[in-house]
């Protein structure tokens, strides 16, 4: 895929047609933003990979010392906008600047404040955890000296003190993907690019990982992480911007998609079967033209004023005489959202 383009590992980046109108999800940079309370500010970015268009046109801020998610399907544009930031791939048409350094005229700057890990971990497996930071501290410019001492703060930061003098090898998933970001964190950048970083990683290890994430934002670090799993961007994230066919197509935090999506509802399951059709009836009026959704003897009622719909529906029912086996409030999911904002079907209904 075009997103594919450019790909590659960790790197201690240091010295070394027109869109649709989706105005309705979008959150609009206005223009009297001050440029500095930005860490990341992209304009307008385009990449074409001879006739494939991998970016169409992408605009999204990034607020500094927080975290943004950037999700899309495969072959969204997500890496190729993330290689265009970090400044691996030279954009086509737009604007960026990371640190308030523009990605294309000041290059070299951008380098030196950013660490990009991508997906698979970028270390010699031949060394020990320790001279893996310690080679890198050197690689970025640190003294002898000061690359073992950082290394020593870093391993106990990242709870690899023990693991220190193993090779890296002999590593766990969890362990492998810590000491690569704390690889990148050498030189303590202002802006991390985490690139799907715990893709491969078993529940516990990637709970580690983003222990660690919250750890660097409480640092005043900012971080643009893309990521296949919503609930890591449900739980990781400021904000979140959702890219399909190569364009922004919503934006906005965890919840202001999930309420974009539609609202919260209630479902209501009757202890007998039987009476399905009189619960329909009884709750008619709370249903949009008097139609109820009835899937797996469950009839769902939007609930527009939460909690107070939820009673309403337990007081019809007791005064009815029907019993429930179960009401609960539900709320799309993340998942949920996502799917319905790249539907490939949603411009045409």
């Amino acid at each position: 895929m075009a997103d594919d383009a450019g790909r590659s590992p960790q790197v201690a980046v240091a010295q070394a047609a027109p869109p649709r109108n989706d105005d309705q999800n979008r959150v609009t940079v206005q223009e009297n933003e001050v440029e500095g309370e930005f860490a990341i500010r992209a304009v307008n970015l385009q990449k074409r990979f001879k006739d494939t268009v991998a970016v169409r046109d992408v605009s999204f801020s990034v607020p500094a010392g927080s975290i943004v998610a950037l999700l899309g399907p495969n072959g969204a544009g997500k890496t190729t906008t993330v290689n265009m930031l970090c400044t691996l791939l030279r954009p086509d048409g737009g604007s960026a600047t990371v640190n308030g350094h523009d990605v294309v005229r000041d290059a070299a700057a951008v380098r030196r404040s950013i660490m990009l890990t991508g997906q698979f971990a970028a270390l010699d497996e031949s060394l020990t955890g320790r001279e893996n930071l310690v080679l890198f501290g050197r690689l970025l410019g640190l003294s002898k000296g000061a690359a073992k001492k950082r290394a020593d703060e870093l391993l106990d930061i990242f709870s690899l003190t023990d693991a220190a003098n193993k090779r890296v090898g002999q590593y766990s998933g969890g362990m492998r993907r810590r000491i690569d970001i704390a690889c990148g964190l050498v030189t303590s950048p202002k802006v991390v690019f985490l690139d799907e970083p715990t893709t491969g990683l078993d529940p516990r290890s990637r709970q580690e990982v983003w222990t660690l994430v919250d750890r660097l934002r409480d640092e005043g670090v900012t971080i643009l992480l893309t990521t296949q799993y919503l609930e890591e961007a449900d739980v990781l994230s400021d904000r979140i911007v959702v890219i399909d066919k190569g364009q922004v197509i919503a934006e906005g935090t965890a919840d202001e998609l999930k309420e974009a999506t539609g609202a919260a509802y209630c479902e209501v399951v009757p202890v007998d079967h039987g009476d399905l059709g009189r619960l329909v009836e009884v709750l008619s009026d709370l249903i949009p033209g008097g139609v109820a959704h009835v899937a797996d003897h469950t009839v769902a009622v939007p609930a527009p004023r939460g909690a107070e719909t939820l009673l309403e529906v337990i007081r019809r029912t007791a005064d009815a005489g029907i019993k429930l086996s179960d009401i609960a409030m539900r709320r799309p999911s993340l998942d949920e959202a996502f799917l319905a904002l790249t539907d490939p079907d949603r411009d045409v209904r």
